[in-house]
């Protein structure tokens, strides 16, 4: 008789997956990967201190609160993850080295080092797959209502990685399908004192990223992923200010993009 995988998540542990505005009615779904930065207390701290699951390599700084106010202002559907991408990373194909990272920048993540088969596959089945499958969830019932739907994915990236600065204060990010990315970049670009990044400073593809192509490309949604810099967002007033333009560029990106 096989034994029942051992559990990660106790009873007093958050749900991986939150979501926000759940009748909302917008043809947008909003989605943030890396919204939060809980650790399971199965896994202590990671080895880590929380100075570094503060920092970025733990979590999107600012993007819950965007996303949350984003959400309201157009009254759309938020999904997120609650759980830190130093656990197990949302928005990497499960297996991959990028997945449960054991060096995060230039951050060595010692409750990463050396974990087996069994470990790995706890985080993928109690973080990993509820927060996907929430998404797969309601994008099948929007399918099957004949309800149209807009994938945007919202994540912050910091202003310095590695020593080196980033000159963008937002950028957004495509792979197969740039209809509605483009539309998007060219009205951010119309924005005074903007610079924006056009697949910079990452770029979406199979190997870096899972929802996007999974969610938005096999289903063939119109989608963006949108990156805001941290330091924009750290605070209320700059996610307000961010989520006001995002409300009012994003209605128009899609109007010029029409629905197909």
């Amino acid at each position: 008789m096989n034994e029942a995988p051992k559990r990660l998540l106790g009873p007093t542990d958050p749900e991986p997956v939150t979501v926000d505005n759940a009748n909302g009615t917008s043809p947008f779904l909003l989605v943030a990967d890396h919204a939060g930065n809980l650790i399971p207390r199965t896994l202590g701290r990671l080895g880590l201190g929380d100075p570094d699951l503060q920092r970025h390599i733990g979590w999107d700084i600012g993007i819950a609160g965007l996303g949350r106010l984003l959400s309201d202002a157009l009254d759309a559907v938020l999904i997120r993850q609650n759980y830190s991408r130093l656990v197990i990373d949302a928005n990497r194909p499960p297996g991959s080295a990028a997945s449960i990272p054991e060096v995060s920048e230039l951050t060595p993540v010692p409750g990463n080092l050396g974990l087996d088969e069994a470990g790995k596959a706890a985080r993928a089945r109690e973080i990993f797959w509820p927060y996907h499958e929430r998404i797969e969830a309601e994008l099948e019932s929007r399918r099957r209502s004949g309800r149209p739907t807009v994938l945007i994915a919202l994540h912050s990236f910091t202003p310095i990685f590695k020593g080196v600065a980033r000159p963008w204060q937002a950028a957004v990010l495509y792979n197969r399908d740039p209809r509605l990315a483009q539309s998007l970049l060219a009205l951010l670009k119309r924005q005074s004192g903007l610079i924006v990044g056009d697949n910079e400073p990452y770029f979406v593809s199979d190997a870096t990223d899972y929802t996007i192509p999974v969610h938005g490309e096999r289903r063939a949604l119109h989608h963006a992923l949108i990156e805001i810099r941290q330091d924009l967002i750290a605070e209320e007033k700059g996610q307000r200010d961010w989520a006001a333009l995002l409300a009012d560029l994003l209605p128009a990106a899609h109007a010029a993009v029409g629905k197909g």
